[in-house]
Order: structure tokens, then C-alpha cells, then sequence
């Protein structure tokens, strides 16, 4: 384990603590590093009291020391640039040894000692590695933290491990225990298999062992819940499908968008909240679009099935299962907005080519999230194969594409600036304001995007035939 010794992060802290307590690497940064991982986050045991080691690592650092945990009594260091993070706990026992023992699963309890020697590997992780596998120590690792179940689950979509029979069996045995962890610790656990690179195959463990039903039972209620003809799978199926299809796109935006896929990029890039950019919310979005199908499933009387309103009613239940994952109101306003206005453009495709007055109702209608909107609804249309399906997506694509240079303008530049002030407008035709001038204004901003009013007098005499009913 030369090489991780030799680490810059690893380095810097064996320096901070030379003449420090017996230390122990354990954990995950052993595990990245035999997988050739980058190393990102320092864990580490030491014997005896956490803090001295932990503000002798700050001072190194040049970063902020404060406490992790009341309960194990760790304590978290980060550097001054904030790119690596360093965990300091007690050993949780009278050895390492002990220590590893309580660990969740046999490739997270290795241990390296700091000053150097032997991998101290009890319980067969390295093998384990080498093939593959995640293998849970024993049915206590579950009772004394049951979200343990749900971090197979994000091991598996992080690192492509598969958990073996006696894991699984354990596992779903668990899996009704999740209710018990906070709900912020849940979510950090789904936040972190949603976007990881092996998302799919997580989320299809997650649900065949009973822990994604246990966390987001909304999910999984949407299996066996059969569609129209004009789909070909049901609609838990199509959730992962449209979650496929987004997770393709993203890595091949120029072929799709061709010369919009650079500033595409950077918008899906920025950050957004709970530590996830606006690209990675998106899958999220993927995942949720649908939610409220069963509740909105009906059948007329020619047999044709409906979901009517389970755009609306969507926003509205992923208001409570963000609230009860106590997520931040911006991520749940975003994923809710995405599942309000995930129709829209479908809903447009006979209008092609749209009209600046079309296009501005569209903009106007899904901001602020005009650009991820125009993307989910490509893979929601992607992963709707069903009867005579094939001329429709290909409309809704071209369209699409025209949609999101507009949408990327907008968000670039905002709205057009107005021609004239609410309070000017009101003065000039003798309005109090209210709804009526709230009209008149969103009137005289479709007609400045439309370029039909250039100037103040032209956006003066468009408000006066408006609020008469005159004919332009």
C-alpha cells in the first residue's frame, strides 16, 4: 500500500500527525485505492481522543476542524481549498482488529497503518474485491445501523461490486428497518446512487431486495401499472428507461444537440443544492416525472387508458416525499417544476415550426427550468416506443432542438427588458394596479419577444388594444 502512504492527501496528514497517537487509514480510502480509485476523503482510527489528532491534521491543512458525531465521537477536518476531506474517530473498540469488526461490509474493513505496514485485512476484503463481490459482516452490521441496507445499494451503483446470496438474503430481511435512520442520511444515501455511474443497475438491486420500496415506496408502486398502447413497458419500467436514455444523453450531447451541447453543458454543470448540480437533480427529475400515475390510472369506455392531471398531481406528492426526505425547498421546487411541465412539449409537437409567440408561452410557462425540461421531455419521448410511435419522436426530437437554443437564450439573458413600466403603464391608461395590468404586462413581454412592439410608443398603443379587444 506504498502508493496510498504516498498520496498528497495521505501524506499531509501523516506529516500533521508524525508524533501523534497510533492511526489506522480504514475504510473507504483503503478500498478506492486497491479499486485505483481517486482519493478524495481520509478516514481514519486513532487510539485515544479524536480532537488533539484532528486539530493537529487542521493546522497542517490550513482548513476548519469541527465535531462529526456526539455518538462515535468523530471529528471532520477539511483543507483550506476544500478538495479532500479528513475523518478522525476513536477506535471503536480496544483494536483495530475489534474495530473493524463493527464495520458494514468486508471491503470497508481494511486498515493501513499510518506509519506504514502490513494491510490488516480480517474478514477477506481484499478478495472480495478482486471478485467483485459485497459481502455484509453478519446480520448485526444491519442492527446496528439499518441504513447499512440502503448503502449496499449505493456501494453497488458506485462501484459496480454485486452483493452475494447470503448478502441479499440479509439484506431484504433489513430493509423494513430503513424508516428508522434520519431522513437527511436516507436521502444522502439516494443522492449518491442516483447520480452514480452505475445508477441503473443500484436502483434495480435497491428494488428487488425491498430497499428502494422501503425509502421511496412511491417508486416502487408504479410497477405492474400497465399503459396505453402507445407504450411498451409499464410505468416503473419506463421510469428506468427514461433514466437510461438521460444518463446515455449525457455523455452524447453534441451528437444530439450538436453546437448547443457546450453551453448545454455548462448550464447542466452549475450547482443547484443538496450538493448536486443541475444536471445530476435532473435524473431525479427522470425518476419522478411519472410518480402519480396510479393515482391518476383510469380506463374510458373504449378501453383507452388515462392519466389525467398526473403532471399536476406529480409536482404535488413530490412535494411530500422531498419534505419527508426534508430535502431543500429548491431542489423540491426544482423536481417538482420538472414534473409539473414534463408534457408541454409533447403537447406542441402539431404546432412545429413554433411561432415566437408559441415559444415564448413555452419559456415562459416552464422557467426557471425551460432548459432541463426540454431535455427530460427528449427521454420521456425516447422511452415511448409503443404502437406507431416512431414518426412522433423523431417530431418531438426536431422539435426539441429548435426549443433549446431558445431555451438557452433565455436562460442566458432573461425575458425582453420592458418597454415601459408597470407604473408608467398604469398611468398612461388610467389603471390601479391588479390583475388587469398583470395581464397587460405578460401581453406587451410576448409581443416584445415576438418583435412585434420595437418601442415605447408601439408597446403603448399595443396595451390600449389589448385592453379594448381591438384587433392587431
Amino acid at each position: 500500500m506504498t502508493a496510498l502512504l504516498e498520496a498528497e492527501p495521505v501524506a499531509r496528514v501523516s506529516t500533521a500527525l508524525r508524533d501523534g497517537p497510533a492511526a489506522w487509514l480504514v475504510g473507504g480510502v483503503v478500498r478506492d485505492c486497491l479499486l485505483d480509485r481517486p482519493l478524495r476523503d481520509v478516514d481514519l482510527a486513532v487510539q485515544g481522543e479524536p480532537e488533539p489528532a484532528a486539530r493537529a491534521v487542521a493546522a497542517e491543512l490550513r482548513g476548519p476542524v469541527f465535531p462529526l458525531s456526539e455518538q462515535f465521537g468523530a471529528w471532520r477536518v477539511l483543507d483550506r481549498d476544500r478538495t479532500f476531506v479528513c475523518d478522525i474517530s476513536p477506535l471503536q473498540g480496544a483494536t483495530i482488529e475489534e474495530d473493524l469488526r463493527q464495520r458494514d461490509f468486508t471491503v470497508n474493513a481494511m486498515a493501513v497503518p499510518l506509519a506504514g505496514g502490513a494491510t490488516i485485512d480480517p474478514h477477506g476484503g481484499r478478495a472480495d474485491l478482486r471478485a467483485g463481490r459485497l459481502r455484509v459482516l453478519g446480520a448485526e452490521a444491519y442492527d446496528n445501523d439499518p441504513l447499512r441496507t440502503l448503502r449496499l445499494v449505493r456501494l453497488a451503483a458506485e462501484l459496480g461490486l454485486r452483493p452475494d446470496a447470503d448478502t441479499k438474503r440479509l439484506t431484504a430481511s433489513a430493509a423494513p428497518r430503513l424508516s428508522e435512520p434520519s431522513p437527511e442520511r436516507v436521502f444522502a444515501e439516494l443522492r449518491r446512487t442516483v447520480v452514480a455511474p452505475g445508477a441503473l443497475d443500484g436502483l434495480d438491486l435497491g428494488a428487488k431486495l425491498g430497499v428502494l420500496g422501503a425509502v421511496l415506496p412511491e417508486l416502487t408502486a408504479l410497477e405492474g401499472i400497465e399503459q396505453s398502447r402507445f407504450h411498451h413497458l409499464d410505468v416503473f419500467e419506463h421510469t428506468m428507461e427514461v433514466l437510461r436514455r438521460l444518463i446515455d444523453l449525457e455523455g452524447d450531447l453534441p451528437s444530439f444537440f450538436g453546437e448547443l451541447a457546450v453551453p448545454l453543458r455548462e448550464q447542466l454543470d452549475q450547482p443547484l443544492g443538496d450538493e448536486l448540480t443541475r444536471g445530476q437533480a435532473l435524473r431525479l427529475g427522470a425518476l419522478f416525472h411519472d410518480v402519480a400515475k396510479p393515482a391518476t390510472r383510469g380506463v374510458r369506455g373504449d378501453g383507452k387508458v388515462t392519466f389525467i392531471g398526473h403532471d399536476s398531481a406529480g409536482d404535488d406528492l413530490v412535494g411530500q416525499i422531498f419534505r419527508r426526505l426534508r430535502t431543500s425547498e429548491r431542489l423540491r421546487a426544482y423536481v417538482g417544476k420538472l414534473t409539473r411541465e414534463h408534457l408541454v412539449l409533447g403537447f406542441m409537437v402539431h404546432r412545429r415550426p413554433l411561432d415566437a409567440r408559441a415559444m415564448h408561452s413555452y419559456l415562459r410557462r416552464t422557467e426557471p427550468v425551460e432548459v432541463e425540461v426540454t431535455l427530460l421531455s427528449c427521454v420521456d419521448r425516447m422511452a415511448t416506443r409503443g404502437e406507431g410511435q416512431e414518426p412522433w419522436i423523431a417530431a418531438h426530437l426536431e422539435l426539441a432542438r429548435e426549443v433549446m437554443g431558445a431555451a438557452l437564450a433565455w436562460r442566458a439573458h432573461g425575458p425582453p427588458a420592458p418597454l415601459v413600466r408597470g407604473d408608467q403603464l398604469a398611468h398612461e391608461l388610467g389603471l390601479t394596479p391588479g390583475p388587469e395590468l398583470g395581464e397587460l404586462l405578460a401581453s406587451l413581454e410576448q409581443a416584445i419577444y415576438a418583435g412585434e412592439v420595437c418601442d415605447r410608443e408601439q408597446a403603448l398603443e399595443h396595451a390600449r388594444r389589448e385592453r379594448h379587444n381591438q384587433p392587431r
